[in-house]
């Protein structure tokens, strides 16, 4: 099975097997890692799109971005409309 297009089968390979051998933790710090990532590309592309959003309303498009209209709502309150 092939997980990414733009790598050579073998690359891949080592890189499934490293993965599989990593220790839990090691598993935990690359998730951390992703998860951090999306969080910084998410917040780049919102302040693209908002040039003007001050870091609250950058945290609510945030969250509605991540939890849906509905638990953002719930969580931060009032979610401005609009592009996300």
């Amino acid at each position: 099975m092939k997980l990414f297009d733009d790598t050579h089968p073998e690359a891949e390979a080592v890189y499934v097997r490293l993965l599989s051998q990593a220790p839990a933790w090691k598993k935990m710090e690359i998730v951390n890692q992703l998860y951090l990532t999306a969080v910084s590309m998410a917040r780049a592309g919102i302040r693209r799109r908002h040039p003007n959003a001050d870091e609250e309303e950058i945290r609510k498009r945030l969250a509605r971005m991540f939890l849906g209209d509905e638990l953002a709502r719930k969580v931060y309150g009032p979610v401005p409309e609009g592009k996300k």
